[in-house]
C-alpha cells in the first residue's frame, strides 16, 4: 500500500507489521520441524534422508495443535505477568501527581491535548537518559522515565520524549513489539534447547551407538546411514540458526520504521521539532540501562549499539533520526550536546592558584567612616587622624564628593 502522509505511513506499517508478525510465528514450527527431525535421528541412526524428512513431517502434522497451544499459553501468560517481569528487572514505581508534579502535568497536557487516555507513569532510579513505554490494553499502558533524564532534560525537551512514547501506544507500537518479544524469546529458547541437544548428542555418541550395532550389514548401507543421520542432523541445525536469524530480523523491521514515525508522532503532538532533536541529542550515547535485558532496551527511546552489536540493533542511529526531522519537519541540529555532568572536575591546586594571583578585595568601608557597617569610633572620623579608614572616594585632602 502506498504511503504519502503520517497516518497512511502508520496505516500501511500497521499491515506490514501484521504479515511480519505471522511469519515470525511460523518460526515456531520451524523449530518444531528441526526438533523432529534431531528426535529421528536419535530414535533410529540407520535411516536415509527421504526416510528422516518424511518421518519429521509426519512429527510435525502430529505436533502442530500442540506447538500452537504452547505458543499461544506463553503469550497469555505475558500478557498478564510481562509489567511486573518488567519493573522487577528495570526498579520501575509508579508515581503520582504529588510525587512528580512536573512530570505528571507534562504527560498529562499532551493526553488531554489529544483525546488520549492517560497511561500510569513510572519513574526509574538510573544515571541513563531513556524512557519507555509498555502495556498491550489500555489497563496496562505504561510510561517510564529514569531520574537522569528528569535531571538532564528541560521541560520542552521532556515532553517531546513523552509525546515520542505517547505515539508509540496510539500507533500500537507498544502492543506489536511486546508479543514480537515474546515470539522471538519461544524462538530462542527453543532454538538453544534444540542446539544444547545436538551438542550433547553429537559428543555423546547419539547415533553412533545404533549405526555400530548394526555391524553384520554391508559397508554400503553403513554409509548409507551414517551419512543420512549427519546430512538430515546439519539441516535441522541450518534451520534452527535461519529461524533465530529471521526472528532478530523481524524485530529489527518491526521497530526501526516504528521510530521514525514516533518522533513524527512527538513533533505533531508538541509542534517542537527542536525540541525532539535536542532531546535525542542529548540522549545519544547516555541510553544503556545498566542491567536491563535486550527485550527492555528494545521498547526504550534510544538502544545504543557499537560495532558488530550495531548490526543488530533495533533503532535508527540518532544522526539518521535527527537527519529525518530536519528534512520532513524543518528542526535544526545543534549537533551533539556535551552536559555538564561530562565536564571534568575543577582541579583544586589549579584553583587555589588562581585565587592567590588575585588582588586584595577593597574594603568595604563607607565615605563616612563606617567599617563593614559599624560607625568609626569617636575622634575618628573619615579622613581624621593616622588609623582612619578610606572609602573608595575619600583620599588626603579631598571630601567624600571630591577635591574641594
Amino acid at each position: 500500500m502506498a504511503a504519502y502522509g503520517l497516518y497512511t505511513h502508520i496505516a500501511s506499517n500497521k499491515t506490514r507489521s501484521m504479515l511480519l508478525l505471522g511469519g515470525l510465528f511460523l518460526l515456531i514450527y520451524v523449530l518444531v520441524f528441526a526438533g523432529a527431525l534431531i528426535a529421528e535421528v536419535m530414535i533410529n541412526g540407520n535411516g536415509s534422508v527421504a526416510y528422516y524428512m518424511n518421518a519429521a513431517t509426519r512429527d510435525l502434522i502430529k505436533a502442530l495443535p500442540w506447538a500452537t497451544i504452547g505458543a499461544a499459553a506463553w503469550i497469555v501468560i505475558a500478557y498478564f505477568f510481562h509489567q511486573k517481569m518488567i519493573d522487577a528487572v528495570t526498579g520501575g514505581a509508579a508515581v503520582t501527581r504529588q510525587e512528580q508534579p512536573r512530570l505528571y502535568n507534562l504527560l498529562e497536557n499532551l493526553c488531554i491535548s489529544r483525546g488520549i487516555t492517560m497511561p500510569q507513569l513510572k519513574i526509574m532510579d538510573s544515571p541513563a537518559l531513556n524512557a519507555f513505554a509498555t502495556g498491550l490494553n489500555p489497563r496496562q499502558y505504561s510510561v517510564t522515565v529514569t531520574t537522569g533524564l528528569l535531571a538532564a532534560l528541560d521541560d520542552q525537551e521532556i515532553e517531546a520524549v513523552l509525546g515520542h512514547e505517547l505515539t508509540h501506544i496510539r500507533n500500537g507500537d507498544v502492543q506489536l513489539m511486546v508479543v514480537a518479544v515474546i515470539i522471538a524469546g519461544v524462538v530462542g529458547f527453543f532454538g538453544e534447547l534444540f542446539f544444547r541437544l545436538f551438542t550433547n548428542m553429537s559428543w555423546g555418541g547419539g547415533w553412533g551407538r545404533s549405526s555400530s550395532s548394526s555391524s553384520s550389514s554391508s559397508d554400503s548401507d553403513r554409509k548409507g546411514s551414517g551419512g543420512g543421520a549427519i546430512v538430515v542432523v546439519l539441516i535441522a541445525v541450518v534451520l534452527i540458526v535461519v529461524a533465530w536469524l529471521m526472528s532478530q530480523v523481524v524485530k529489527l523491521a518491526l521497530s526501526r520504521t516504528r521510530e521514525f514515525l514516533a518522533d513524527a508522532g512527538a513533533v505533531e503532538l508538541t509542534k517542537n521539532p527542536d525540541a525532539m532533536i535536542s532531546a535525542l541529542r542529548k540522549i545519544e550515547g547516555r541510553g544503556e540501562l545498566p542491567g536491563a535485558t535486550s527485550a527492555v532496551m528494545e521498547l526504550c527511546v534510544d538502544n545504543p549499539r557499537e560495532g558488530f552489536a550495531d548490526l543488530f540493533a533495533t533503532h535508527p542511529s540518532v544522526d539518521a533520526r535527527v537527519q529525518a526531522l530536519i528534512k520532513f519537519a524543518g528542526g535544526h541540529d545543534p549537533g551533539p550536546l556535551a552536559l555538564p555532568t561530562d565536564e571534568a572536575p575543577p582541579d583544586d591546586t589549579s584553583a587555589q592558584a588562581t585565587d592567590s594571583d588575585a588582588p586584595p578585595p577593597l574594603p568595604s568601608n563607607d565615605p563616612w567612616g563606617h567599617v563593614d557597617g559599624q560607625a568609626a569610633p569617636a575622634g575618628q572620623a573619615a579622613g581624621q587622624g593616622p588609623s582612619a579608614p578610606e572609602g573608595p572616594w575619600t583620599t588626603p585632602a579631598t571630601g567624600p564628593w571630591g577635591r574641594h
